[in-house]
């Protein structure tokens, strides 16, 4: 097991990676919550039947109580009529500030039980168990938490660190190949963005073969940039490399399209455009579509920029008129280029949506 710490002003979290972890879970989670007597666990339709009964007795053995949501799996579960839902659960359950929330799922369920877990009494702990690869090399950690709105993906959330983040490698056997190849997308994008090494290892050696160093290399480079970036200021940006025109496509999908089939057709699309303005050579372009290939992820979409530009220009990261787009300069070197609003749908044609 590889344990990695996280510490920000005033708190501080693990990350433990490696096997077997998740029927041992209660003796990790314990010493994080000494006076906690209740556990309320959120899981996802997909997820319960498989995994529920493994984390639970143990749970029980450790003197805790526990109840569990369990959610129907897929983003449209990320509302906010879900997120009151899970609100009066709690209460119901009658969970108190030393009691904690357990997010038993992919990235939907962590969000949505981060953010229950912010917002009830004003913010109670709570612990990320991921089962997919885009959960554990991404979204739980750093502490982003978010349902959806009608006008937009994550644009109601808070910021709210876990108090430990559980990844057990052996959930992953289950993965569905889909989920698997989506999770691939945001490892490809940490290699993208600044570890060429990283993104060589993934061209010569398939990330299922070695994941233990593909989730343990992520989440170093992640926690290195939360570190220096909590609250998504300024460098934390760069870990939205894709997510630009990726949520937009997602959106326009209606969410049949995955996120990290989205964030592919995203690291793509920029891609081509910053090769298309000089900001990057042809060959970072050849680089990034063949491991894309490689990992039989999509490189382009069928929408178009008008169906693409008002649910771009809705996004949370626009401000002050302008957008900050994640440029590939190399494989491993990224730059923050904000540009006016306006100037996004030139950025999409050159990226070659038509």
């Amino acid at each position: 097991m590889k344990t990695l710490s996280v510490t920000l002003p005033g708190r501080s979290y693990d990350i433990l990676i490696g096997s077997g972890l998740l029927a041992r879970a209660a003796e990790h989670l314990r010493p994080v919550l000494p006076r906690a007597k209740k556990l309320f666990v959120v899981t996802d339709s997909n997820v319960a039947p498989i995994y529920l009964s493994a984390l639970i007795p143990g749970l029980e053995r450790a003197g805790f109580e526990t109840a569990c949501r369990e959610i129907p799996a897929g983003e449209g579960s990320k509302s906010p009529a879900m997120l009151s839902a899970l609100w009066e659960d709690m209460m119901d359950f009658g969970l108190t500030r030393t009691d904690a929330v357990i997010a038993l799922g992919g990235g939907v369920v962590g969000d949505l039980a981060g953010f229950a877990a912010a917002t009830y009494l004003r913010g109670i702990r709570f612990i990320q168990v991921p089962t997919t690869l885009l959960a554990m090399v991404d979204s739980s950690v750093g502490g982003k938490t978010a349902v959806d709105l009608d006008g937009g993906k994550n644009q109601a959330g808070a910021f709210w660190q876990p108090s430990l983040v559980v990844c057990d490698c052996d959930v992953l056997d289950t993965l569905p190949e889909r989920e698997y190849r989506c999770g691939c997308a945001e490892v490809i994008k940490y290699g993208l963005l600044n570890n060429a090494p990283f993104f060589n290892d993934l061209m010569e050696t398939p990330a299922k073969e070695q994941y233990e160093h593909v989730i343990s290399t992520c989440v170093e480079m992640k926690k290195q940039v939360v570190l220096s970036d909590e609250f998504d200021r300024g460098e934390r940006q760069k870990l939205n490399l894709g997510h630009t025109i990726g949520h937009a496509v997602e959106q326009c999908s209606g969410f049949t399209l995955l996120h990290g089939e989205c964030v592919a057709i995203g690291m793509a699309v920029i891609t081509r455009a910053a090769v298309k303005k000089g900001f990057c050579a042809k060959e970072t372009l050849d680089a990034a579509e063949k491991i894309l290939k490689l990992y039989d992820l999509p490189d382009q979409t069928a929408y178009s920029t008008d169906e693409l530009l008002n649910m771009a220009l809705a996004d949370k990261k626009v401000a002050n008129g302008k957008i900050s787009l994640i440029v590939p300069e190399a494989v491993g070197k990224c730059s923050i280029r904000p540009v006016p609003a306006e100037a996004l749908r030139e950025w999409m044609q050159a990226g070659g949506i038509v």
